[in-house]
């Protein structure tokens, strides 16, 4: 079943299915206690639902697990999105003493959206996006997964489809969660490269000696470059797109990869003969074609909503999933699971699957919920990205015991 077998009109009838037997609750759990580890983690956390008719309702907190799953299935969100751990629980904000309730800690988070690239993409425009274009969105993971690892150190990072057009991640690191605004800031605009609005022709300028983020930034760029600007977007295709100087090039050469050849021995030429201005403008033009674009304002602010993984897209129907970075350039957005294919592949029993757990769940009937949960998303297109969200978990899990057994072997040593 593709996207277009998706009725959006159907949402209401999909979703109270999908909160009760596929939403992965226990994983969503343990993510955002990170171990229990800090008293009230959980607990002070804010979620925002919106609900049908576009009805948004924020400062929701739940205690425990089973109180977040009892809520959701009760309210059915048509979108859910996490907010900043608070000082105070969020559900009783208008309790407390003005001034007192502060956003302390939150992932922290990037947005990329392919809306900020239209001016750079002439296959779609405003929400469509295609497989040609898609590629900016790989090249983006690619340059600041990278990035954020090696420049800044961090780990743990989760980055989740957004279920229509662009990609999240989330800095899950302890660190990252206890960033200042300031240090968000910094963080975001050492990452920022494309510069200006839409009357700004030229948004990417280089300085020498290029910075080795920069670099590492092009060498991504320069390997998806002329398949995805030249080919697919077809950049040095018409007059109009070339500056005077370039038109002979334009007229003696059809070929665009060829044309680029062109361009970037000309541009060689001027750097050996000039020793400011242009000598870089082969690369500032890859950069401005191709370069993660941020909403830097979600990533600066602590008490920042960004949406939920696992939240269902309501126009597409596709669910936000974390994507892997092993098979990054394999990942399609179209063949992301619709609520409406995991709901109808649970209506598919696999073979001699009924006895085995029946026989299972009168032995526990404690654990017999939360079993046929785990059985109901392995029938399903969602288990991969399940899994794919375990593996992370386990991840971080098994760094947080690294971390309190080299504190505990430190404190022995005094």
């Amino acid at each position: 079943m593709s996207t277009s077998d998706y009725d959006p009109a159907c949402l209401p009838d999909l979703l109270p299915l999908y909160y009760r037997r596929l939403f992965p609750f226990s994983q969503y759990y343990r993510w955002l206690s990170y171990g229990g580890v800090a008293k009230n983690y959980f607990q002070n956390r804010e979620f925002s639902f919106t609900l049908k008719d576009d009805i948004y309702v924020r400062y929701q907190s739940f205690s425990t697990q089973n109180e977040l799953e009892k809520e959701m299935q009760k309210m059915n969100p048509y979108k859910i999105d996490i907010g900043a751990v608070y000082s105070h629980r969020p559900s009783q904000h208008n309790t407390v003493k003005s001034g007192t309730f502060q956003a302390l800690e939150k992932e922290l988070v990037f947005d990329i959206d392919m809306t900020d690239y239209d001016d750079v993409r002439s296959c779609c425009s405003a929400a469509d996006i295609c497989s040609k274009c898609w590629t900016l969105m790989t090249i983006a993971v690619r340059i600041l997964d990278r990035a954020l690892r090696d420049d800044l150190g961090f780990q743990h990072l989760l980055w989740v489809y957004s279920g229509r057009r662009g990609v999240h991640c989330w800095v899950c690191d302890e660190a990252a969660r206890k960033l200042s605004v300031a240090a968000r800031s910094a963080v975001a605009e050492y990452l920022s490269l494309v510069k200006g609005g839409e009357e700004t022709v030229k948004k990417v300028v280089l300085s020498d000696p290029i910075h080795p983020f920069i670099s590492q930034s092009l060498s991504v760029v320069e390997h998806y470059f002329p398949q995805y600007a030249l080919v697919g977007q077809d950049l040095l295709s018409s007059k109009e797109s070339m500056d005077k100087d370039l038109i002979d090039l334009y007229q003696t050469e059809k070929n665009p990869l060829k044309r680029w050849d062109k361009l970037k021995a000309l541009v060689h030429q001027k750097r050996a003969t000039s020793k400011k201005g242009g000598q870089y403008f082969d690369k500032e033009i890859m950069l401005q074609y191709c370069y993660p674009r941020l909403d830097v304002n979600v990533s600066k602010g602590v008490n920042h909503l960004l949406k939920s993984p696992f939240s269902v897209h309501p126009k597409t129907g596709r669910i936000s999933v974390p994507i892997d970075l092993r098979n990054l350039d394999k990942f399609d957005p179209f063949e992301v699971p619709t609520i409406s294919l995991i709901c109808e592949e649970l209506d598919k029993p696999r073979a001699g699957e009924e006895e085995e757990d029946d026989t299972k769940d009168k032995e526990n009937e404690t654990d017999a919920g939360e079993r046929r949960k785990i059985r109901d998303y392995k029938r399903t297109s969602l288990a991969k990205y399940i899994k794919l969200f375990d593996q992370f978990l386990d991840a971080m899990a098994r760094s947080r015991k690294g971390e309190m057994l080299k504190k505990s072997d430190l404190q022995k040593e005094f």
